[in-house]
């Protein structure tokens, strides 16, 4: 039976990652192993995942959660048997004859999206004991059958190197926040989630999303030891957001992406720095990323659109004049003027 390793990445969101591993735990899979990446978190995180590990605290579910059948710390079995690492240690493979249920590794700072993942990744390339790991955000809850279904989706084909879950909302998991990945606009220098806002219990053409997916959701990314070997690790220059569309692209004409509609995630969806489709809730951080990398994945992959995307933005900077979004407003200007910063 193939190895599998979950891989989280967390910044002061131990509440969350508690809730995802309890529902990770749940999985029918039976060979799966965990990983959790803290980012430099200030919330004592690592100590509380140990705890919840040690079966010593819990973190109660969402009051009137329609999931927490999924989340209930009474059915799953503590101890869970664990190991630490520091960074260096862990990017070494760590102790080569410990086999736990649980990996904490302490990155030492925020490295981003891809730098805390890419600690998990290369952990996994130095032990070289896995066939497949699943990217999945730490705020979270899968189904039990979720890995089980990217599993059977990715062993129809060799030519798969990332599979893409159905990612439901949370709050509204009658709600489709995207069908495996999303479909990238060349021209504005966003994407269109695949499935977005649609009902969760509509039938889908799986080959038609599977033809219109440019890039899997970073959300949930089922990626192949084969895919991870000759592809590389993520790109660590974005920090947050248009890594997984960077990665899709560097393994073009290499492999193909698919969908397991079967595999049931449900995601909060902006828990840790404010993302939001709305220009008027969207944070800061986000809002600064979102803009920076627009123009940097376009610089690096389709240079021959950036009059049309250097249009996008400026409509985007006046968007954010005219909704009195002053500060986002001014962060853009220096984006576009070449200065690093929000300020």
């Amino acid at each position: 039976m193939k190895r599998c390793y979950v891989l989280l990445v967390n910044w002061n969101g131990w509440t969350d990652t508690v809730e995802c591993l309890e529902s990770l735990f749940r999985c029918e899979y039976p060979n799966l192993k965990v990983i959790v990446c803290d980012n430099g978190s200030s919330d004592d995180s690592l100590s509380r995942l140990r705890e919840w590990a040690q079966g010593k605290s819990s973190s109660p579910p969402v009051p009137g959660s329609p999931l927490k059948e999924l989340v209930s710390q009474k059915t799953t079995a503590k101890p869970v048997s664990f190991v630490e690492y520091d960074r260096d240690e862990a990017e070494e493979g760590g102790d080569s004859s410990a086999d736990p249920e649980l990996v904490l590794i302490d990155t030492g700072a925020n490295l981003g999206f891809a730098g805390g993942n890419n600690v998990g990744l290369r952990y996994l390339l130095a032990r070289a004991d896995f066939d497949y790991v699943w990217l999945l955000n730490n705020d979270t809850v899968a189904e039990p059958h979720a890995l089980t279904s990217l599993v059977e989706r990715m062993e129809k084909s060799s030519e798969i190197g990332i599979c893409g879950s159905t990612l439901l909302h949370y709050e509204t998991p009658d709600k489709v926040q995207a069908r495996g990945g999303a479909w990238y606009c060349k021209w504005v220098g966003l994407p269109w989630h695949l499935g977005q806002l649609g009902d969760a219990a509509q039938k889908v053409n799986i080959d038609q999303v599977e033809r219109w997916m440019t890039y899997v959701l970073g959300a949930s990314m089922f990626v192949s030891r084969q895919f991870l070997e000759d592809v590389g690790l993520m790109n660590e220059e974005y920090f947050l957001y248009y890594e997984e569309l960077d990665w899709a692209f560097r393994g073009r004409g290499k492999f193909s992406f698919a969908y397991a509609p079967d595999s049931i995630v449900y995601h909060k969806v902006g828990r840790s720095v404010g993302t939001r489709t709305n220009p008027c809730q969207k944070s800061l951080t986000s809002d600064f990323y979102t803009i920076r990398n627009r123009l940097l994945f376009t610089r690096k992959f389709l240079p021959w659109a950036l009059p049309s995307i250097y249009l996008s933005v400026l409509t985007a900077m006046f968007v954010r004049l005219l909704v009195g979004r002053w500060s986002h407003a001014k962060m853009i200007w220096r984006v576009l003027a070449g200065r690093e910063g929000y300020v």
